[in-house]
C-alpha cells in the first residue's frame, strides 16, 4: 500500500480526488437501487403485481444488502478497500443489465438480490476510507459531501429512467444503460491509493488496540443501539417514501410518468442536494460549539421533518405536497451526515468498517427492510376498505389511490421514533472506541 503524503492537520494529498471518486460511486449505487421505484407501476402492470409485490422487492434487496454488508465490513478492516469497492461496482452493474432482461418477476427479485450483494460494499469500505482521509474536524463536511450520492442519484434517476423508459418504450433499457458507467468508475477505483487505517487521526489520539472479536466489542456499546435504532426509523421511513413516491404522484395527484418521476426526483432528491451541501458544514460548526452538536441538528431536524411532511400528507394539491413533504424532507437529510461521523468516532480507526457494516445492516433489516412492504401492505389494506365503503367488488385505482396516500402518514411517525434515539444517545456516554476490550 502506498504511504500518503499529509498536511499539518493529517488531510491525505489525495483527499479531494478520492472523496469525488467515492462520491460518483456513491450516485451510481443510489442510481441503481431507485430504478424498480421510478418504474413500479410498469412493473406492476408488466408481471400483474400488487403493491406488497412492489413493496417486497425492496425488501429483499434491502435484506440482502443488510446480511452481507456485516461480513464485508469486516472484510474492509482487514483488505484493500480500493479492491473491495471496485469489485462491489462491478457486480452490481452486471446483475443490473441483467435485471433489464428478466421474464418473470421471481427471476428479477433473484436478480436484484445480486445488485443488493454488489452495493452492500460500498459504505464500509467507503465512510471508513473517508474517516482516513479527513481529520475528525472535516468529516462532517467530507461525508456530506459523499453522501450528496444520495440526492443526486435520485435527481438523476428519477428524471432519466422515466425519460428512458419513455423513449424506448421499454422499462427494461434502463437497466441495460445504467450499468454502464458502474463498470467504468469499478475500474478507476483500483487506482485508489489508500490512507493508512488511522492516518487522519490527532496525533495526541489514543491509540486503541483492534479487540479480537470486533462485533461482540461494538455491541457492548450502549450508544451504538440507539444510534442504530435511529437509523431504523429513518431508513423505515425513506425506503417507504423512495418506494413509492412516484406511484403516490402517478395515482393520487394524476401526473403521467414523466411528471411523476421529475417532480419525486426534486421532492427526494433536489431537497438533499440542498440539505447534504449545507448539512456537513452546518453539523460540524455545531459540534464545534457543543460536545452533542452533531447530533442536536439530527434531533431537532428530524423532528421538524416530521411535521413538514404530515402536512404535506395531509395536502390536496401536488403542489401543495411537493413544498410541504419537499421541506420535511430536506430537514431529514440532515440526519445522515451528523450521525456517520458520531459512529466513526464511537470505535477505534481499525473497526470503523465493521462498525458501518453492523450498523447498515441491523438498520436495514429492521428498519428499511420493512419500510417498503409496510407501506406497501398498509396500502393494499386501506384500498380494500376504500373498496369496502364504496360497496363495491372491483379494487380500481381510485381505490388504489386512497390507500396508498393512507399509509404513507406512517412516514412521519418513524422519523419521530429516529429523533428520540437520537436524543438519548446525547444522554449517554461515548468513548471514541477506547474501552472496547
Amino acid at each position: 500500500m502506498h504511504k500518503l503524503q499529509t498536511d499539518s492537520n493529517g488531510q491525505a494529498s489525495n483527499a479531494w480526488r478520492v472523496l469525488v471518486l467515492l462520491l460518483l460511486a456513491n450516485l451510481l449505487n443510489v442510481y441503481d437501487r431507485v430504478i424498480p421505484a421510478v418504474l413500479a407501476e410498469s412493473l406492476r402492470q408488466e408481471f400483474s403485481l400488487t403493491d406488497v409485490h412492489i413493496g417486497i422487492l425492496g425488501t429483499v434487496f434491502t435484506l440482502m444488502y443488510a446480511i452481507a454488508g456485516v461480513p464485508l465490513g469486516l472484510l474492509a478492516d482487514r483488505i484493500s478497500r480500493r479492491k473491495l469497492l471496485s469489485a462491489g461496482l462491478a457486480v452490481w452493474s452486471g446483475f443490473t443489465a441483467l435485471c433489464g432482461a428478466a421474464t418473470g418477476f421471481y427471476g428479477f427479485l433473484l436478480l436484484r438480490v445480486g445488485v443488493g450483494i454488489g452495493e452492500a460494499a460500498l459504505a464500509p469500505a467507503a465512510t471508513s476510507m473517508i474517516s482516513d482521509l479527513f481529520p475528525p474536524e472535516k468529516r462532517s463536511r467530507a461525508m456530506g459531501i459523499y453522501l450528496l450520492g444520495l440526492p443526486l442519484g435520485m435527481v438523476i434517476g428519477f428524471v432519466t429512467v422515466g425519460a428512458i423508459a419513455t423513449a424506448f418504450n421499454s422499462w427494461r433499457a434502463a437497466f441495460f444503460i445504467a450499468a454502464l458507467p458502474g463498470l467504468l468508475i469499478a475500474a478507476l477505483c483500483l487506482r485508489i491509493k489508500e490512507p493508512l487505517r488511522g492516518a487522519a487521526e490527532p496525533l495526541n489520539a489514543v491509540k486503541a488496540v483492534t479487540p479480537s472479536r470486533p462485533i461482540k466489542a461494538l455491541l457492548r456499546i450502549p450508544a451504538f443501539w440507539w444510534i442504530v435504532l435511529s437509523g431504523v426509523g429513518y431508513n423505515f421511513a425513506a425506503y417507504g417514501v423512495i418506494t413509492f413516491l412516484v406511484p403516490l404522484l402517478q395515482r393520487y395527484y394524476k401526473l403521467p410518468l414523466g411528471q411523476a418521476a421529475t417532480l419525486g426526483g426534486v421532492i427526494i432528491g433536489g431537497t438533499g442536494l440542498i440539505a447534504l451541501s449545507l448539512g456537513g458544514f452546518i453539523a460540524d460548526w455545531a459540534q464545534r460549539k457543543n460536545k452533542n452538536g452533531r447530533l442536536l441538528v439530527s434531533t431537532v431536524s428530524l423532528i421538524l421533518g416530521a411535521i413538514l411532511t404530515w402536512y404535506g400528507l395531509v395536502a390536496e394539491t401536488a403542489s401543495e405536497f411537493a413544498w410541504l413533504f419537499g421541506a420535511g424532507w430536506t430537514l431529514a437529510y440532515l440526519y445522515s451526515p451528523c450521525i456517520y461521523p458520531v459512529l466513526q468516532d464511537l470505535v477505534a480507526p481499525q473497526m470503523r468498517a465493521t462498525a458501518m457494516g453492523t450498523y447498515f445492516a441491523i438498520l436495514y433489516l429492521f428498519g428499511a427492510a420493512f419500510g417498503s412492504v409496510a407501506v406497501g401492505a398498509l396500502s393494499d389494506h386501506y384500498a380494500d376498505r376504500a373498496r369496502l365503503m364504496a360497496g363495491v367488488l372491483e379494487l380500481t385505482q381510485t381505490h388504489r389511490a386512497t390507500g396508498l396516500h393512507e399509509a404513507l402518514v406512517i412516514v412521519p411517525m418513524a422519523l419521530l421514533v429516529a429523533a428520540a434515539a437520537c436524543w438519548i444517545v446525547t444522554r449517554l456516554p461515548r468513548h471514541g472506541g477506547q474501552d472496547l476490550e
